[in-house]
């Protein structure tokens, strides 16, 4: 593999590229409506919400409709997420999201055949009810954005996935002491599902400021 150094600015820049022509590509190759279904994965610590927030703008400017919904408006009741207790790395990594509300309400309708009809947020984990958010219409062409930790490797019905990798060591340095808990769960993800060895885009983050593509070739 090859490790090319990139800014952040040049980071937005090529996967808006990518991502729009894949959204163009599929669209023209489809029998019918289709939108590109995005997922952006990495512990908080790695940024993936900012990176997603980051591309919504530039893509529109691409000609594509976006809708950029994040991972912790879709998790579940308190009462099944903290049924262990609220720091629990192995219920936080088996089931805080709700998985089946993601499919049902973002991306089944955003893929093959679907309405286009999706529900930017499902529940409001502070409130602990559901968000009442209501239904946004994204067009075929766009491009549904989807940042979060722990999203790969589960099944959900991605069409392009990025992947920001945090060393160990980075990983335990940029988490906040309150979420040092929670770091048990992405060892975990990183051994059993090893989420850098599939995703079509892999991040090295562990320099916000300095990231880092990972590519086919050349040497590590």
């Amino acid at each position: 593999m090859r490790i090319r150094p990139i800014s952040p600015d040049l980071l937005v820049t090529e996967l808006t590229a990518r991502l729009a022509d894949a959204a163009t590509r599929a669209a023209s190759a489809a029998a019918g409506p289709a939108r590109l279904r995005v997922a952006v994965d990495g512990a908080p610590a790695a940024g993936a919400d900012d990176l997603a927030a980051a591309l919504v703008d530039p893509l529109r400017a691409q000609g594509h409709p976006v809708l950029h919904v994040r991972a912790t408006d879709f998790l579940r009741p308190a009462s099944l997420r903290f049924e262990l207790g609220r720091t629990n790395p192995d219920s936080f990594y088996e089931a805080w999201v709700d998985e089946a509300g993601l499919h049902r309400e973002v991306l089944d309708p955003a893929g093959p055949g679907g309405s286009g009809r999706l529900l930017p947020s499902l529940w409001d984990a502070d409130a602990d009810r559901a968000s009442r958010a209501r239904y946004v219409d994204l067009a075929p062409g766009g491009v549904v954005l989807v940042s979060g930790s722990l999203l790969l490797g589960g099944g959900l019905p991605f069409d392009v996935t990025v992947h920001l990798e945090l060393s160990p060591a980075a990983l335990r340095r940029r988490t906040e002491p309150a979420q040092q808990w929670a770091l048990p769960a992405f060892d975990r993800y990183a051994e059993e599902v090893v989420p850098a060895s599939f995703a079509d885009v892999v991040v090295r983050a562990d320099d916000p400021r300095r990231p880092a593509l990972v590519e086919p070739g050349g040497n590590d």
